[in-house]
């Protein structure tokens, strides 16, 4: 990633409107899926541990993390995160999980099928694994190049990736799916002008509100229907 995106994702990943909407989204899918009961959850490539803090209603949760000042800022806040990188390192035992998160993790890296293989050694038979991604090859812009993307996917070769990784898909929908006009806008732009810059700009407090408002009323239909676009999808697969 670029360096100056990385400072910025360590300043802005508490309080900035598409954090704090993907976390609601995932929180209900969670609730949702996940078994009565306490439950360990493990976090592969959990930044500063924005979603990994939240975990803790579910159960215990264990981070890992490649990236050290990401890994330092979630260690800062009292969360268990261990230095691990995908796809060949495995911080817990194999099965020790009844949930692994990949949260727009695995198209940064050269081989998603590998890394989906080491969610699915952590697990346990019958565990969840919870999967972000960013969709759609033609919003590709300068912001998945700041960020280090190598791929956005859609539904169908998500659930593809996930298939060949030894997994069975529950649940597939897209999400950010009110702002996708906008995203799609934006993206646009960037492509016209040549912006290569990432998108994390912080906005007033009054319009960062509204947008994660509105992103966060998603919680309602991502974790029940499919919905038929959207900038991110959600995947959820069993083992």
């Amino acid at each position: 990633m670029d360096p100056a995106y990385v400072a910025t994702h360590v300043e802005e990943d508490r309080r900035h409107w598409w954090f704090r909407g993907r976390l609601a989204v995932l929180r209900a899918t969670l609730r949702r899926l996940l078994p009565p009961g306490r439950a360990r959850l493990l976090e592969l490539g959990c930044g500063t541990g924005n979603v990994l803090a939240a975990l803790a209603e579910f159960g215990e949760a264990v981070g890992m993390e490649a990236h050290p000042d990401l890994a330092a800022a979630a260690r800062a806040a009292g969360l268990d995160v261990r230095q691990g990188r995908l796809p060949d390192d495995l911080v817990v035992e194999p099965g020790w999980a009844d949930a692994v998160l990949l949260l727009d993790v695995i198209e940064h890296l050269d081989d998603d099928v590998r890394a989906l293989e080491t969610g699915r050694r952590a697990l346990r038979p019958g565990g969840l694994l919870v999967i972000t991604v960013p969709a759609y090859p033609w919003l590709w812009s300068g912001h998945d190049v700041a960020l280090g993307h190598r791929r956005r996917y859609t539904a169908r070769g998500l659930s593809r990736v996930v298939e060949r990784a030894g997994l069975s898909v529950v649940h597939a929908s897209y999400f950010n799916t009110l702002l996708f006009p906008a995203v799609a806008l934006t993206r646009a732009w960037k492509r016209l002008v040549g912006d290569a810059s990432h998108d994390l700009r912080r906005s007033s407090p009054a319009l960062n509100r509204w947008l994660e408002q509105v992103f966060a009323l998603e919680r309602h239909l991502v974790p029940r229907v499919a919905l038929p676009f959207g900038a991110s999808l959600l995947l959820v697969a069993r083992r």
